[in-house]
């Protein structure tokens, strides 16, 4: 996901003040509600005498896309002072207990927004104070709540008119040399916010307040169209190639959505993951642990950098008062992340499902091909604002427009190609690609057991619950393709119902009246129209994105039909074959070879020596076999540079093997998120969070600028001479230990 500018145009405003998108453009005015919750106003309503609602585990009505929620970090089952329940009645006083204590800790206190008292601010905001959003607490919960980092990338390019206020000052200058005994390397917390003006300390204050869960912002004015509240997502979906039924956003909470100000029509959606439990958390606490949070925090932003479309990351709270309870005892975290839409395949699965399938703890409700029908065109044309679809109710248009589900599931076939090419391209490992993992933007969405290719390994796997290994690295291309299927199962009656009424959208209540024979006829017709189409879109679509990007890795400009069979598959085979680091490789060839160096037997023999430097096994290594081969490969990538030198000369001017360099250390990074480095931070994090959010921003820096020479990457003289700092950048530009190479995650987060 990428940011559509990098120059604010709007003035900076607190978190409460950002700006709402119209009805037209916001997913909860066009979508439809649990009937629990039918409006914020509603919603309101009930929070005051059954919170219970938003916390228990329950299938939505089958209509139902999303239900209002309101966070709640708190450990579950929740720490409630129940009546005997042998006393007469005994189970109904239980039930009010829960509620009671359930009431008192949701957020209906109404407090002053940040710069609401400000004179200055207040005039500033003159006329728009009606359609703000309000901020409310309980005075219940007031559990600590520490800043731990802000992604300076993902506010810059997502919401760049949101004031954070002295947050990244809180935050201390990024340092992986910090340790627990200088600290912050300045002044305490406080006193660096006494030198902080008022406004700025409160909008830093209401920021954290806002993203860890302790504040909630709404507006229950006005009707149904102007008011707002927080909200999660009903989803269903296929996990480990098994139907698993309704799941939905059991932790995590969409706070609101904003218009970029450079471009109206894009609207971000924050979303709160790990702030406690909603109607989609069947057993589980709705919480997110320190570990997990961290991971993702990086790693999004690490994919930005790369290219390589993600959401995005924001802020991380921690709540260190707060336990969570996984294979051991750990503290909670949340995590705000940003994307146009954090919808997803499993979302359409979900009103269409393969089966009614029902189990304890969960279950399915039956398809409800009307909100299908809501939910594609609110996909189609807001979303993805597919080209060419002519929508009924637009100037010139008649009736009821195009038929929109073929480009649909075209179009997510397209994105997700590209995401997944991008993947294989710099070896990242997903874990869980999931029907409900998938994004419909075709964003890497919900990281957690995820990795980078240390050793190249095709078979690699990085979650350690993947016993079958259904998404190690090589098969991801085609578990994207498996999740595809998925989609267009469900939208397959719709797309052959639009094809039986000329090409035309179907209207509402389309399949009121349709007997079972003719929704089967529909779906036939569908997966008849569609299937072979859009498999070929997917896999031409993720091949050429995957030889751009392979191109660019090894600087070739021209593209040849036989590079992957003679130049690219070869490389890939040298290094599984003698067990070298796939990022160190690429880097290497970016750095240090030019067809000069095939051409001076010395210097090819030393640049050989370099690449088998790389092995993690050097005692395996079977030295002069490898050398043969890597000189045999190197000789005839060098003539394939030789025999497109003329497209670098660009008009002769410049050293085409300094413009090679260049392009090609643009495009190979030097630092890597490795798994050792993660587990290395997190540590740090966990031991002293003062020092600790220094080293994580430092890390969070160059994860966004991975192409950098970090560590003096040239210096080739005595490492004592560098400074710690410099040392440190040197390290974690490493490898790592042996026994963390291969590392593999849980899905426990």
């Amino acid at each position: 996901m990428n940011g559509t500018g990098t120059t604010p145009t709007a003035r900076r405003v607190p978190i409460s003040a950002l700006p709402l998108p119209p009805p037209s453009h916001s997913l909860t005015h066009n979508l439809t509600p649990d009937p629990h919750t039918a409006t914020p106003a509603a919603w309101l309503e009930l929070r005051k005498t059954r919170p219970s609602v938003q916390r228990r585990a329950r299938m939505l009505a089958p209509p139902a896309h999303f239900s209002y929620v309101a966070p709640l970090p708190a450990p579950f089952p929740f720490r409630v002072a129940y009546p005997d329940l042998d006393e007469e009645g005994g189970a109904e006083a239980q039930v009010e207990a829960i509620e009671r204590w359930l009431t008192e800790r949701e957020a209906l206190e109404e407090v002053p927004c940040a710069g609401e008292n400000d004179p200055v601010q207040a005039e500033e905001t003159k006329g728009e104070k009606k359609g703000r959003l309000r901020k409310y607490v309980s005075a219940e919960r007031d559990d600590e709540r520490v800043l731990i980092g802000l992604a300076e990338t993902g506010l810059r390019d997502t919401v760049p008119h949101m004031d954070v206020g002295d947050a990244f000052d809180l935050l201390g200058e990024p340092s992986l040399s910090a340790t627990a005994a200088n600290g912050s390397g300045t002044t305490a917390n406080g006193d660096r916010a006494t030198l902080s003006s008022e406004a700025a300390v409160a909008a830093r204050q209401e920021l954290i307040d806002v993203l860890s869960g302790h504040a909630l912002l709404a507006s229950y004015e006005g009707n149904a169209e102007t008011q707002w509240a927080p909200w999660s997502v009903r989803y269903s979906g296929h996990q480990f190639g098994n139907w698993a039924g309704q799941l939905g956003d059991g932790r995590a909470i969409s706070l609101l959505s904003t218009p970029h100000p450079n471009d109206p029509e894009t609207t971000y959606e924050l979303q709160l993951k790990g702030p406690g439990r909603t109607p989609f958390s069947r057993m589980a606490d709705g919480l997110a642990v320190l570990r997990s949070s961290i991971r993702e925090y990086l790693c999004s932003e690490a994919m930005h950098a790369l290219s390589i479309p993600t959401t995005r990351s924001l802020a991380l709270i921690s709540l260190p008062k707060l336990p969570v309870e996984r294979e051991t005892v750990e503290t909670a975290c949340v995590l705000t992340r940003v994307s146009p839409s954090f919808l997803r395949i499993g979302s359409f699965e979900a009103l269409n499902p393969p089966a009614n399938m029902f189990f304890f703890g969960g279950g399915q409700q039956p398809a409800d091909l009307d909100a299908l029908r809501v939910l594609g065109e609110w996909v189609a044309r807001r979303v993805l604002k597919l080209e060419g679809v002519r929508w009924a109710g637009e100037g010139g248009v008649d009736g009821p427009g195009d038929a929109w589900g073929k480009e649909l599931v075209f179009e997510v076939a397209r994105r997700n190609a590209r995401m997944v090419a991008g993947w294989q391209a710099y070896g990242f490992m997903h874990g869980v690609i999931n029907t409900d993992n998938v994004s419909i933007l075709g964003l890497t969405i919900d990281y957690g057991p995820y990795a980078f290719m240390d050793v190249f390994d095709p078979l690699h796997i990085c979650n350690h619950s993947d016993e079958g290994g259904r998404y190690a690295y090589k098969y991801q291309p085609s578990m994207i393709i498996y999740a595809l299927r998925s989609l267009l199962t469900a939208l397959a009656p719709l797309i052959g119902a639009e094809d039986a009424l000329g090409g035309h959208a179907v209207a509402p209540e389309w399949a009121t009246a349709a007997t079972p024979d003719t929704l089967k006829e529909w779906t036939a017709r569908g997966l008849a129209l569609a299937k072979s189409e859009m498999e070929r879109i997917a896999e031409q679509t993720c091949a050429d994105e995957y030889a751009r990007l392979m191109h660019a890795r090894l600087a070739l400009r021209r593209v040849d039909a036989d590079d992957e069979a003679r130049v690219v598959r070869p490389l890939l085979d040298l290094l599984r074959e003698h067990r070298l680091d796939f990022h160190g490789a690429f880097r290497r060839l970016a750095r240090g070879f030019t067809p000069g160096v095939a051409r001076d037997a010395g210097a090819l023999e030393e640049f050989v020596g370099g690449v088998l430097a790389l092995s993690a096994e050097p005692e395996r290594l079977d030295r002069a076999r490898a050398e043969v081969e890597w000189r045999a490969w190197l000789e005839g990538y060098a003539a394939r540079i030789e025999s497109e030198r003329e497209l670098w000369e660009d008009g002769g001017e410049g050293d085409v093997d300094a413009k090679r360099t260049a392009a090609a250390e643009g495009a190979n990074p030097r630092f890597v998120l490795r798994q050792w480095l993660l587990e290395e931070v997190i540590k740090k994090v966990e031991a002293d969070p003062e020092s600790g959010k220094r080293v994580l921003g430092k890390v969070l820096h160059m994860a966004c600028n991975p192409f950098e020479p970090w560590g003096a990457e040239d210096f080739t003289g005595d490492e004592s001479a560098l400074d710690a700092e410099v040392k440190e950048e040197r390290r974690y530009c490493g490898i790592g230990e042996r026994k963390l190479l291969g590392f593999q995650c849980s899905c426990s987060s």
